[in-house]
């Protein structure tokens, strides 16, 4: 099902390259546009998706967490508490900030509490060793499990020009980054690089999917030579007690395509949609990708109507919301729009079920959308701390 939602408080704030981390039936956005005001100094928001309008509510963060700049193309991968389990964490590696720069850190994401309705997130950063992946962005991560261990996989992105290489012409030009398979151990925070020869090109904004040992990269598009590959290649990660393995195999196949959404309908069943075939071609077909132990099955499957917003727009973006749904923008005649908002927003659905619809409302007594954001020159805040100040004072 294709349904268009109508615009409501700070979706303005909604850009390409944002990112959505589903917990449970509630979905949060990240990757706004621009730097967080004190309204919302997280920068993170609940996604409220009620009576069809969709709305973005202030979300607040623990005391112990650390700040999170606002990243766009960043890789997002959830971690599940085990094999299989429920999402109790993400992880956010790279992305660029509004200023244009682009982020080497790894982040954790967990729901810390939900009080009153009131949620709350616990950022924190993580410090890596080794072999430490550079600042890039538009690349993938994935979790994958191997003899009862846990390790994360990072692969592809672009990056700035190295800095011994840069010239006054070239300083804000970006370049892929080494083809290089990262593995990456949690648990004691070390990074290790793996050069695999069927790995030829630096590839970006492709589509990771991952089960038990093993992930598949789809797509994506490699700025050296302009070329989007039609291959999918799937990585197999060996963690015994000794030094990991990772090994490639490259499976031909005719999908080429890059910077489309993959969603979750089923444990092992993912859909496609959305992307670019070219540079001035989007994709409108979807695919279905079905994983058994050791083998992937591709099929074309039912498309939905697309709307002439959608047909006829030169762009699309969005990001997966979980269970089957995918949130996407296109951009909008402004004459056409009641709200300040840029872009027409719709829900695509492949699940059985409406999930997104019913309840990521944060359910407040207070609706904030209905009061102006506070801005830095609005908004004083007096705290006394202990004898600081005398009484007169």
């Amino acid at each position: 099902t294709l349904q268009i939602v109508t615009p409501g408080s700070s979706t303005s704030l909604i850009q390409p390259g944002f990112s959505l981390l589903h917990f449970g039936s509630h979905v949060f956005f990240l990757g706004q546009k621009g730097w967080p005001k004190r309204s919302c100094p997280t920068g993170v928001f609940l996604l409220d998706l009620k009576n069809n309008e969709l709305r973005l509510r202030p979300t607040t963060f623990t005391n112990d967490s650390c700040y999170l700049p606002p990243l766009r193309h960043s890789a997002v991968c959830s971690l599940p508490a085990s094999q299989g389990g429920e999402i109790t964490q993400y992880l956010i590696h790279g992305g660029k900030t509004p200023n244009n720069e682009i982020s080497h850190k790894l982040y954790t994401m967990a729901m810390a509490s939900s009080v009153n309705k009131r949620f709350s997130l616990c950022c924190s950063e993580k410090d890596l060793a080794g072999d430490v992946p550079e600042a890039r962005y538009g690349h993938s991560m994935n979790v994958v499990f191997s003899k009862g261990k846990t390790a994360v996989v990072m692969f592809g992105g672009r990056s700035y020009v190295p800095l011994n290489q840069r010239t006054t012409e070239n300083w804000n030009n970006v370049v892929d980054c080494e083809p290089l398979v990262y593995l990456i151990d949690l648990q004691f925070g070390c990074s290790t690089s793996f050069n695999l020869r069927e790995l030829q090109d630096g590839i970006s904004f492709h589509v990771s999917l991952a089960r038990n040992d093993t992930v598949y990269i789809f797509g994506g598009h490699s700025m050296g030579n302009n070329f989007r590959p039609p291959n999918v290649y799937k990585i197999k990660v060996d963690l015994p007690l000794g030094s990991p393995a990772v090994s490639c195999t490259v499976i031909h196949n005719k999908l080429s395509f890059s910077s489309s959404i993959v969603t979750q309908t089923s444990p092992d069943e993912f859909v496609i949609v959305g992307g670019y075939e070219s540079d001035s071609q989007k994709r409108f077909s979807c695919n279905g990708i079905f994983l058994d132990n050791d083998t992937i099955d591709i099929q074309e499957i039912e498309t939905p109507e697309w709307t002439g917003e959608i047909k006829h727009s030169k762009t699309w973006f969005g990001a997966d919301m979980g269970k089957g749904a995918v949130l996407f923008g296109v951009p909008a005649d402004n004459k056409h729009q009641s709200t300040d908002c840029s872009f027409f927003f719709y829900v695509l659905n492949f699940g059985d079920s409406d999930p997104v619809v019913q309840t990521c409302s944060q359910g407040s007594t207070e609706e904030l959308e209905d009061s102006m954001p506070l801005e830095d020159s609005e908004e004083f805040t007096f705290n006394r701390d202990g004898n600081l100040f005398d009484e007169d004072t």
